[in-house]
């Protein structure tokens, strides 16, 4: 017979336990409940420690989007899959006609359906888009008339569970501007995506005063709401409870001419937009050969860009 022993920390160190819980909520999306343990730590970290890119991402789209032809404003609704191509139609009713088609939506789009597929995907990759978890995290940005904070890069508030803990990233130390970031995830960002903006902002407020209790009161605020945009429909994947780490992959693999991208599809950087760039790289390559295999134009000695193929942006990136 096996007996068990369940241990349960007080006071302080079991505030201190509850916040790591939340900054482990936080790197996933998700409720700690609900992530995998067996793979929670299958991603691979990339060197060089916290950074922010000041300008944001518009540099890299910019320097992406050279030369191509982009459409603004045409949601996909349906993509029909046939021998000899794809014909790809969006909300007003236009249709694209093309040999082949990247899918690289995000993870929340696909599980909700907003896009149909005919014929319909494959039962395996149903599952996968089934199966994959996808987290939420949203950022309350308060912007302040003056910093009144130490120059940390966090600061946090413990608590007796990990939905009562906070947790504040500073751009202060960044970038120099007087604005701090809350950030919360899992079921206390679904929580506040049902307050108005108003609200979202005096709840992440108040939070700061449990911190800081003669905090100045914010002169801006910004708040995300990444599980009800139309757009997203949540954040980024995560490893489900239960759920095989290999169901990225799986998500990746193409079916006929449809090739699939994104950090959902990324074994080794889910969650990141590294995933995304990396697994959209190897789509787009493995696109080019499929279309040029089938006119007859295949060299099979030409070079073939890997995941990690070099391409010039300008980025300004401040450490933390």
């Amino acid at each position: 017979m096996i007996s068990t022993l369940k241990c349960r920390l007080d006071g302080l160190a079991h505030k201190v336990l509850q916040w790591y819980l939340c900054r482990m909520e936080g790197w996933f999306a998700a409720d700690s409940d609900t992530i995998s343990l067996n793979g929670w730590d299958q991603e691979v970290l990339l060197p060089g420690g916290h950074g922010l890119m000041v300008r944001g991402y518009l540099p890299v789209i910019n320097t992406l989007a050279k030369g191509l032809d982009i459409r603004l404003g045409h949601r996909v609704t349906k993509v029909v899959r046939r021998y000899n191509g794809v014909k790809v139609t969006v909300e007003n009713g236009k249709t694209f006609i093309a040999d082949a088609a990247i899918i690289a939506v995000p993870l929340g789009v696909l599980k909700a359906n907003r896009i149909s597929f005919e014929p319909k995907l494959p039962d395996w990759k149903e599952a996968a888009i089934a199966e994959l978890g996808v987290g939420l995290e949203n950022k309350i940005i308060l912007h302040f008339e003056n910093v009144f904070w130490s120059n940390v890069e966090f600061l946090g508030v413990v608590a007796d569970t990990s939905y009562g803990c906070s947790y504040f990233l500073n751009l202060h130390k960044a970038a120099s501007h007087p604005v701090l970031v809350y950030m919360p995830s899992g079921r206390l960002a679904k929580d506040i995506e049902k307050m108005s903006d108003e609200a979202a902002a005096n709840f992440a407020f108040t939070q700061l005063k449990k911190i800081l209790p003669e905090a100045s009161s914010p002169i801006q605020y910004l708040v995300s709401r990444w599980g009800s945009d139309i757009n997203s429909l949540g954040s980024y994947s995560y490893d489900q409870v239960g759920k095989p780490h290999e169901l990225y992959e799986r998500l990746r693999v193409p079916v006929d001419n449809l090739f699939f991208a994104g950090e959902a599809t990324s074994m080794s950087y889910p969650g990141s937009v590294h995933g995304a760039y990396s697994t959209g790289m190897m789509a787009a390559e493995d696109c080019r050969m499929r279309v040029l295999e089938r006119y007859g134009e295949l060299d099979l000695f030409q070079p073939v860009m890997g995941e990690m193929a070099s391409l010039t942006i300008p980025l300004q990136i401040s450490r933390m």
